[in-house]
Parts: structure tokens; sequence; C-alpha cells
């Protein structure tokens, strides 16, 4: 068995002594979203720093829990908190929670949504509007499945033609139509930061057919989609 399976192994089972759960949705809560933590009916939260192998959120309003309870009736587990190439944590450290939750090897997780903070770079969005990512471009320099592959988690080449599910995307733009929320679709870049970016880069990034530019999502969609788990993404 590898270190990764290994590490994997001993953050599932100490997160078993503390709930039995096995949610099949998994969220993952970006930057100024934590709140939405609220909404959860929770049933045991905890904190990141007591899982073994799990990084610690150092960013402000990234609280660093890990919660289990009911959205809509149904079991979810929620990251109120997530990592940042930039923070100094490696591709495999920021996507490990992922590893986590998933059904091949963790908890059980099918389906996972992501979210997060960015910056707009198609004219036509507005400031707040709420975007539903259709594709990314990967501009971290880096990719979390670089070195050995563990055929157990997931193939050494996995497919990334479809990223983001097409059922989810167009589950959720009926939703928004039913209950009449402005959506937008796009594109959505990942840059390592901590900089905001220049003026050049934010014209090249549209150029290169970019609509929204953040520094996350990419390395948790990258690996949900290694474990073969379906991925929906949202950017503000």
């Amino acid at each position: 068995m590898t270190e990764l399976r290994n590490k994997i192994n001993e953050a599932v089972n100490f997160i078993r002594t503390k709930t039995q759960m096995q949610p099949k949705i998994g969220i993952i809560l970006g930057t100024g979203l934590g709140g939405l933590a609220k909404e959860i009916e929770q049933e045991v939260v905890i904190d990141y720093e007591e899982i073994p192998h799990f990084p610690v959120s150092t960013v402000e309003s990234h609280h660093g829990k890990l919660i289990f309870g009911r959205i809509g009736g149904k079991e979810v587990v929620a990251m109120q908190g997530r990592f940042h190439y930039y923070e100094g944590y490696t591709m495999q450290q920021i996507t490990f929670p992922v590893r986590v939750m998933s059904y091949k090897v963790g908890l059980g997780v099918e389906t996972l949504f992501i979210s997060n903070a960015g910056g707009g770079l198609n004219p036509e969005f507005e400031r707040g509007d709420l975007m539903i990512m259709t594709d990314h471009i990967n501009l971290l320099g880096d990719n979390p499945l670089i070195g050995p592959n563990d055929n157990e988690l997931g193939p050494r080449f996995p497919d990334m033609s479809e990223p983001y599910s097409k059922e989810l995307i167009s589950l959720a733009e009926k939703i928004a139509e039913e209950e009449n929320i402005k959506v937008r679709k796009g594109v959505y870049v990942a840059l390592t930061g901590p900089n905001l970016e220049t003026r050049a880069e934010y014209r090249f990034l549209r150029m290169i057919g970019a609509d929204a530019v953040g520094m996350s999502t990419v390395p948790e969609n990258i690996v949900a989609n290694h474990m073969g788990m379906k991925c929906f993404g949202m950017t503000i």
C-alpha cells in the first residue's frame, strides 16, 4: 500500500471515531462562503487540526472545520475552508481532503460541489454574479497527479474532457430559472497568487478564453475526476 493510501486510511479511521455517516455529497466552501455552513443541520464538526495529515487553513474566513450534517434531508460533508498553493502547501496536500471524502477509499462522497470567490474577466459579468463553471484552464504550473500513480485511486491519465458534470450544470440552470436566480456560465482559470493579476495578465487571460480567475478549485477538481467523482463548480 502506498504512503498516500496509508495517510488516507489514517484520516478516515480517525473520522470514523467521530461519525459513521457516509454522505454521498461533498461541499467545499470557498473564500467568503463559509457562512453557508449555517444552512447545514450540523451533526458532527471536526477541526482540521485534529485529523491526521490534514493541512490547516491559514486564510482569514476559512474556519478549518469538517462538517457532517444534512441539507434538504440529504447527508453531506462540507469543508468550511480550503487550502491554497500560495499558502505553501503541495498540490497533494491541497487535495488530500478530496481523497479522504471520496467513495473509493474514503467517506463515501460521489458528487463534489466546489465553490470559490473569483475575479471577473468577462466584460458582460457584473460584481456579485454567480458563474457556473463549464470548464477550466490550469495555469498553476503544477498538478496534483504528478508522481507515482495508485491505480486503485484512479487511472494514470484521467479524461478531463468534461471536468464539470453537464448533468449537474443542466440541473443547476433549471433550478436557477425556477427560483428566478440569475446565473452565468463560463471558463475559470487558476493562477497561483497570492498577488492579484496585472492589467496585461487580465487581457491575456481573457484572450485565451477565461471568464473568471482565481487561486483554487482546479486541483480539487482534477483529483475528484481522477477518483471518478461527479463535479459541479460555482464562482462568485
